[in-house]
């Protein structure tokens, strides 16, 4: 797989912190732990990282916690982020197993990956280019494996994403700092590049978001108890109309504590 043809996509604005990308990690680290473990030697890729090889690390530290075989491997289209990458390593490794690459959609990577993570990496094409990036990325994984794709704000308090498989979108999951949470439809800012276009009246993830909203709004009296239990109850009421995975790994009440909520993507879709 590893070539050296010239890398698919465009260069990203690069932008980038320390734990920007936080709760997607520890969701990943929740909900993947199979696919993660399933290979002798697992690899996932960290696609468009950006001007820091912060995150990349991060997501290697955290993933490694619970599959210490794991590699992880970041890949950008910028050579002189690659070289940054490669610089952190020399000033801070060995990190074994953790590796930079050049590269874009094509993955230049030796095998297929069980995980990858693109985050904020096609908020700047249109619609139909996304829908081909998820395809082409998602036929790259290895079976079993997990495509996570998704937007977050600059310093990573507000985030949406999706989970892919091979066979297609299957969960979509909207994670907040609750206490800088107005209404869960302040959200919508952050959908994929597929759904941002559709939050309109009669679409199903605008009516999904204003039922949120509705749920919110009647669970203001358990405020008093705090931000969390609000979204707490706000999700549990919304699990009355929707289709809320309401059973660990991805719902229940340790995840939802997190300011989490994942649904299926038919729910959106």
């Amino acid at each position: 797989m590893v070539g050296t043809r010239k890398p698919q996509g465009e260069v990203t604005r690069g932008t980038t912190a320390p734990n920007r990308l936080r709760r997607v990690d520890r969701w990943i680290a929740a909900t993947q732990v199979g696919p993660l473990r399933m290979r002798e030697h697992p690899l996932a890729v960290d696609l468009g990282y950006g001007a820091s090889p912060v995150t990349t690390f991060e997501l290697y530290a955290r993933l490694r916690a619970v599959a210490p075989r794991l590699e992880v491997t970041g890949i950008e289209i910028d050579p002189a982020r690659v070289a940054a990458g490669e610089a952190f390593l020399d000033a801070t490794g060995p990190h074994e197993g953790l590796s930079f690459r050049r590269g874009g959609f094509e993955l230049p990577v030796p095998r297929q990956p069980v995980l990858i993570r693109a985050f904020n990496v096609l908020r700047q094409y249109d619609e139909a280019a996304a829908w081909r990036a998820w395809d082409g990325l998602r036929a790259r994984l290895a079976p079993g494996g997990v495509l996570v794709e998704g937007t977050c704000d600059e310093i990573g308090r507000r985030a949406v994403w999706v989970a892919l498989t091979r066979d297609g979108p299957r969960t979509i999951t909207f994670a907040a700092h609750l206490p800088t949470l107005p209404r869960p439809s302040a959200l919508a800012e952050r959908l994929p590049k597929t759904l941002i276009h559709r939050n309109v009246p009669g679409e199903p993830v605008h009516d999904l978001l204003a039922a949120f909203d509705r749920c919110w709004a009647t669970a203001a009296p358990h405020s008093a108890f705090g931000p969390r239990a609000r979204w707490i109850e706000a999700v549990r009421l919304l699990a009355l109309t929707h289709p809320v995975l309401t059973a660990p790994p991805y719902g229940g009440r340790r995840r939802w504590r997190l300011g989490e909520v994942t649904l299926p993507w038919t729910s959106v879709g």
